[in-house]
């Protein structure tokens, strides 16, 4: 059974593997030399005006915060500064990418990303964690507050954390370390709009209770968000295969190549949070297929699965000694 249905794989394989080829060169050096040089390049600017509105921002908020008398204002402020260190964090690590590996650094510095993305994500929790304690403590002594004063700051806030949000947003869908900064500043755009929200409650209605209760619910929101991106970012952080790979998918493209008749120990992980590599030993009796195989595997696998870091180890037996690690 298992030769007629490797007969079959191997058919399937081999009249589709030249034709598919074909279009993968091209594929395979734009996508990488597009993935390499340009995301750092063009995500630096947008950390910079990030970081620079945030920090204006920042001391703006604390002046008016003490000037004022309004704690609401100096918390938000200090929620503020949370962020400008979140942006730093995943600039850093998204400029240490694409150092060069060095030392003992083989693979550069490529999974600060996925430090940086944890990172932000106990950055977040702890934020949340700030502005839960503080909604109920207002809640259970209500403050007056100045609703004038403390909408037109919060409406600034908005416009600018909604501007930075924007700059990272078509990052964010592809790269887990921009989605941190990006949910930042999203969090606090919403915390901008809630705090303007409960401003004009409170104005037409004078209950002060509004204001924390909006705050629970902007919590409730955000903590839905961070906890994806924790998850996430953890799973990366344990080398799970990233969840646009299907791993089976992958073992099976594999045990479809012409001549392979086994396919074990095979790994499949992240290096940082954009680029993934795989390593897998292939039993191939009839011998090794030459190193034309082993440059279109690594192009098939780049095109179709987006695995850019392919190592094949080839056997010509089944009892290895390494068997016993992955079979």
């Amino acid at each position: 059974m298992s030769a007629g249905h490797h007969h079959h794989a191997h058919d399937h394989a081999h009249g589709h593997t030249p034709g598919h080829n074909h279009g993968h060169g091209h594929g395979h050096g734009h996508g990488h030399g597009h993935g390499h040089s340009h995301a750092p390049a063009s995500f630096g600017r947008a950390f910079a005006i990030g970081i620079a509105l945030n920090t204006a921002f920042v001391a703006v908020e604390t002046g008016y915060g003490l000037a004022s008398g309004s704690m609401a204002l100096v918390a938000d402020a200090g929620h503020n500064l949370s962020d400008v260190l979140s942006l730093f964090m995943a600039w850093g690590a998204s400029v240490l990418v694409s150092r060069p590996p060095q030392g003992r650094f083989t693979y550069g510095f490529k999974s600060s990303s996925i430090l940086a993305a944890l990172a932000n994500a106990g950055l977040l929790a702890l934020a949340l964690g700030a502005i839960l304690v503080e909604s109920l403590r207002r809640l259970w002594a209500p403050e007056a507050v100045a609703p004038g004063p403390v909408m037109i700051v919060a409406g600034i806030g908005i416009v600018i954390n909604a501007a930075t949000a924007l700059l990272f947003m078509r990052g964010s869908e592809h790269d887990l370390n921009l989605r941190g900064a990006y949910l930042h500043m999203v969090a606090d755009a919403a915390v901008s709009a809630g705090v303007v929200l409960a401003g004009l409650a409170i104005w037409y209605t004078g209950w002060s209770w509004i204001d924390p209760v909006v705050s629970l619910v902007i919590v409730a929101v955000i903590a839905v968000g961070t906890w994806g991106l924790a998850r996430d970012s953890l799973k990366l952080g344990l080398q799970a295969v990233p969840s646009g790979i299907d791993p089976a998918a992958v073992s099976n493209h594999l045990a479809a190549l012409p001549g392979v008749t086994r396919v074990h120990d095979l790994h499949i992980w992240p290096m940082s949070t954009t680029e993934t590599a795989l390593t897998a030993h292939l039993v191939m009796p009839a011998g090794h297929p030459g190193d034309r195989f082993l440059v279109e595997l690594g192009h098939a696998l780049e095109h179709d699965f987006g695995i850019g870091h392919t190592t094949v180890q080839i056997e010509t037996t089944l009892d290895c000694e390494g068997c016993s690690l992955g079979c």
